[in-house]
């Protein structure tokens, strides 16, 4: 039989492909650096970069929160972007946008890339982010360098994975090879993307305190990296593999630990709290652990609130908490959670048959997600709801024991709280609705969708009574 005859440039890539797939064997991760001793001032935190933010009130804690779902999560929260930058407001008597009071922003998958962007570019974001990600096949690119041979090296096979060559193309065409290093002096809000550890369903967020954890130094760390490992979906991405130093460094525990950890005289609210607590307990033991495998932020937190949630309840137990934050100049406290869950319809509950199991599994996992999602954003506005009349019933219960007002109010500082909700769901049109909750969760969109979704991001936050509070009591007024 006569043996088959390729063409000259196929049977030139034969030795090239045989020798990729000889290296195979050889894939190797970043390894993440040691820390011998912990920095509370030094390192990327959000405690010591707030107050290092231009043209942004001390007196106001604004925090966004981005969630999980691929571009339409990226697009949905660049239209918040957008909406806080051209909404005015007048603090001290200057004039400012918006944008300028946010101090921090948590990312989950999609929503890492936009909250890692923003703070390595600032208003540069806004010209050039549509382009470079938002509207480039992110998927297709991905898949066909996952497929090309000469690939095969950087993933297969060692302590490398897919997850690894994703890194490497978010670097190529968004990040620059930029470290959490290069954040530290810039102008712009902290971002505090998380991942999932793989084992315990902990979460862990790339901020110097929680490598703290890890006795691990985040400043070499790729924000590239951080945004792989948000968006690790499980099975379809590798997990991103960390060396964990934890024990070595002389960690400390913040001070709400001590208010929730004693069985005897634990002070209350503390169930996410003590589960926190444990968490970092696991970090810290190295030695049963010396490697951490994280997966998709959104397996814990697909709103990326949960530590949100958690400083507000270790808030409430904790006085020494709340004496090492020092709030005394905090007079406003502003969440808005940027919400994109979708919800594809189907048709099975009109056939007697179930549906197939590629179905029920997708079904079986984003199903208690987005029910802890739902049930975290009502959580949160019950704390603040809490918060309101806690305040007011201690005032009012100062001024039946005889205080004159201004007494009552120096006892209890005045914060007043707003948690504003940004979602598809909040849509009455159910056409308009029905076409938002059925984009799918991928990397790769129509421009017409990502055009949409900035659309209605800022149309959803101007119809947002909360949100025209906030402005308004900054001194501004929602766009029209």
């Amino acid at each position: 039989m006569q043996s088959p005859r390729f063409p000259r440039r196929a049977r030139g890539a034969i030795p090239r492909i045989l020798a990729a797939a000889a290296l195979a064997g050889c894939a190797s991760r970043p390894i993440n650096e040691p820390i011998t001793q912990v920095d509370p001032k030094g390192g990327y935190r959000a405690s010591t970069r707030m107050a290092k933010l231009q043209n942004n009130d001390p007196q106001t804690l604004f925090v966004l929160a981005f969630s999980g779902g691929g571009t339409r999560a990226a697009a949905f929260s660049y239209g918040v972007l957008e909406e806080l930058r051209r909404t005015p407001v007048v603090v001290d008597g200057q004039h400012r946008r918006l944008l300028d009071e946010v101090d921090l922003i948590t990312g989950i998958s999609g929503g890492s890339f936009t909250a890692l962007s923003y703070a390595l570019y600032g208003d540069r974001l806004f010209s050039e982010y549509e382009t470079r990600f938002l509207k480039r096949n992110v998927q297709g690119e991905l898949l066909a360098r996952t497929l090309n041979p000469l690939n095969w090296p950087k993933f297969v096979g060692g302590s490398a994975g897919r997850s690894e060559l994703a890194a490497d193309y978010y670097d190529e065409i968004l990040f620059e090879g930029a470290t959490f290093g290069d954040l530290l002096d810039k102008p712009t809000p902290t971002a505090a993307v998380s991942g999932t550890d793989l084992s315990t369903g902990s979460r862990l967020a790339f901020v110097q305190s929680d490598f703290d954890m890890l006795c691990s130094n985040l400043n070499t760390v790729h924000l590239a990296r951080a945004a792989a490992t948000s968006s690790a979906v499980p099975v379809v991405l590798s997990p991103v593999t960390f060396n964990n130093y934890g024990g070595t460094c002389g960690f400390q525990y913040p001070p709400w630990v001590q208010d929730v950890a004693n069985p005897a005289g634990r002070s209350r609210p503390a169930g996410r709290a003590l589960l926190r607590y444990r968490e970092m307990q696991e970090f810290q033991d190295s030695g049963n652990r010396p490697f951490i495998h994280l997966v998709d932020g959104g397996v814990s937190d697909n709103l990326g609130i949960r530590a949100i949630l958690e400083a507000l309840e270790e808030l409430e137990a904790s006085p020494a908490f709340r004496q090492a934050l020092d709030l005394g100049r905090v007079r406003r406290i502003a969440v808005i959670v940027v919400n994109s869950r979708s919800d594809p319809s189907t048709d099975w509950d009109r056939s007697e048959s179930p549906p197939g199991f590629a179905s029920q599994l997708l079904q079986s996992s984003s199903v208690p997600i987005d029910r802890y999602s739902a049930e975290s954003v009502e959580l949160m506005k019950d704390i603040v709801d809490r918060w309101k009349r806690l305040r007011e019933l201690r005032v009012a219960q100062a001024r039946l024991a005889g205080a004159i007002e201004a007494q009552a109010n120096a006892s209890v500082p005045r914060i007043d709280s707003y948690a504003i909700d940004v979602s598809f769901e909040s849509l009455q049109d159910a056409t308009e609705r029905a076409y938002f909750m059925n984009l799918p969760t991928s990397f790769v969109l129509p421009p017409e969708a990502v055009d949409r979704l900035r659309d209605i991001a800022g149309r959803l936050l101007r119809q947002s009574t909360e949100y025209g509070s906030l402005v308004r009591d900054l001194g501004g007024k929602p766009v029209d």
